[in-house]
């Protein structure tokens, strides 16, 4: 990979990230490879007024923080055929970011070099949201896209109330589930809130969508998975008469009224993220980040 120009994100009120992106950005520095430093609470506008103002859009986006860190860069950077590398400085999992180790031994500048990586296709997730009134053309009222998931829940903040919500999967209406609300997340988001919520985990590679009802008051109520070609319409039941609000990756998009809907699909454009050859196998990011027990027969060798 030739690098001429690199955009480096690091995550905002993290003295680590902060730290680690003057170490990068001297390593660069040190390469004759340009690159310029931004916090991640930065304005999606002030981005593209960034790329705007270059004779040419960056080679790569590095991304110095945790999964949200990782999230809000892919998002903000939809619409631009730019691959991301990410390392996991002050985060928490850090399920879609690169061991820290390849960026402080300066060995991530060598593996590009030599392209000893893969581009990690993940699929995005598009919502648009319309609003159709009686006797009225639909009305397109907001768009946005996810990496990992869009999930529907309650706008009460001081009470729980249970909420109806109906899903259709292309044009056929499926069920209408009863509970806390509704996850609909990619493959790579299913290690995400959808997991938490008692989903499946299911593989990046796997084009799927996952739908996991949030506590649902049903147990015929399950998690379903379904290919990422289908077309979902949420709905707010009307004799529920309620409103719920719509998320996108953990931050709030917008209320859902009772005469609006949600249309998902896939994104055409999915996020290039790179992976190292040497980096650790998706299982034993599992194992890591989930405590699983591995391989045990090697553990009670070892304990021999």
């Amino acid at each position: 990979m030739n690098l001429s120009l690199v955009l480096i994100i690091y995550r905002s009120n993290s003295l680590t990230a902060k730290e680690a992106s003057i170490f990068c950005n001297k390593t660069l520095k040190d390469r004759n490879i340009k690159s310029k430093r931004i916090e991640s609470d930065f304005d999606n506008n002030q981005l593209e007024s960034y790329f705007y103002n270059l004779a040419a859009l960056p080679d790569l986006v590095i991304v110095l923080g945790g999964d949200g860190t990782v999230l809000k860069s892919a998002n903000a950077l939809v619409n631009y055929d730019i691959p991301i590398l990410s390392f996991n400085i002050g985060g928490n999992l850090g399920f879609l970011t690169q061991e820290k180790d390849f960026l402080f031994d300066q060995s991530f500048i060598k593996i590009l070099e030599k392209e000893e990586f893969i581009i990690d296709f993940r699929n995005r997730l598009h919502c648009d949201v319309y609003s159709n009134e009686k006797n009225r053309e639909r009305k397109l009222l907001k768009s946005y896209d996810a990496l990992n998931d869009f999930y529907f829940k309650s706008v009460e903040e001081d009470i729980s109330p249970t909420n109806q919500i109906q899903i259709e999967i292309d044009s056929e209406k499926v069920n209408e589930y009863k509970g806390d609300g509704l996850i609909i997340s990619s493959s790579t988001g299913s290690t995400a809130y959808s997991m938490a919520a008692g989903g499946p985990i299911v593989h990046p590679s796997i084009n799927a969508f996952v739908i996991n009802p949030i506590c649902p008051m049903s147990l015929a109520s399950r998690p379903i998975i379904i290919p990422d070609t289908s077309k979902v319409i949420i709905r707010v039941v009307q004799k529920n008469k309620r409103e719920i609000k719509l998320w996108k990756d953990g931050s709030k998009c917008m209320t859902i009224k009772e005469n609006d809907y949600c249309e998902i699909n896939k994104v055409t454009k999915p996020c290039k993220m790179i992976k190292f050859n040497k980096s650790i196998s998706y299982y034993i990011t599992l194992i890591k980040k989930l405590d699983w027990k591995g391989d045990l027969s090697l553990k009670n060798n070892q304990n021999n």
